[in-house]
């Protein structure tokens, strides 16, 4: 069985990157949501007119992975105390945000995002966002990490030591580690 989360941190081929690499993660895709008009595409959504987040749909095998340690990589790999931005990159289309499928979901969310704040000491300004339509990212955004990121220098600027923490942090959670 396979469970799913929608997660928003910044640039989704930095987060794509991450959780790709993540132990009990089956598929990561690239997309938008948490905005105004159907079927945005990229140049859209960078303009920051359309509401939207840059954002990953994860699908995991909970047997694997629970929601509550996913969501703790997704809080330790990321800066959650940036409001509307990720480094360089500036808008509310970069916001770090959470969209819980059930209340469920949300009552994990809520929970990591109290841990996050314990061990933070500025505040965490991820939100909680109601779930809403799903767009799938351009065919060339999916897979970007393996497929043109090393090739780009924003990539191999951002995601190397995004990839070293994961290993580092939740060594027992990354595929590269644990086969290392």
């Amino acid at each position: 069985m396979t469970d799913y989360v929608t997660l928003a941190g910044g640039c989704f081929w930095c987060t794509e990157a991450i959780f790709k690499d993540v132990i009990g993660v089956e598929t990561v895709e690239s997309g938008y949501i948490g905005g105004a008009i159907p079927n945005p595409t990229y140049k859209q959504v960078c303009g920051g007119d359309t509401g939207h987040a840059e954002a990953i749909r994860i699908g995991y095998d909970p047997e694997q992975l629970n929601l509550g340690d996913l969501l703790d990589i997704f809080f330790a790999t990321h800066d959650p105390t940036q409001l509307n931005r990720q480094g360089n990159d500036v808008g509310t289309q970069y916001r770090s945000a959470m969209f819980p499928a059930d209340e469920a979901q949300e009552a994990e969310m809520r929970a990591a995002l109290e841990r996050a704040q314990a061990d933070s000491t500025k505040p965490i300004v991820t939100t909680i966002e109601p779930m809403s339509e799903w767009y799938p990212a351009e065919d060339y955004h999916q897979d970007y990490w393996e497929v043109s990121g090393r090739s780009n220098p924003y990539c191999m600027a951002i995601i190397p030591p995004k990839l070293q923490k994961l290993r580092k942090s939740f060594a027992a959670r990354s595929k590269a580690a644990v086969t290392a």
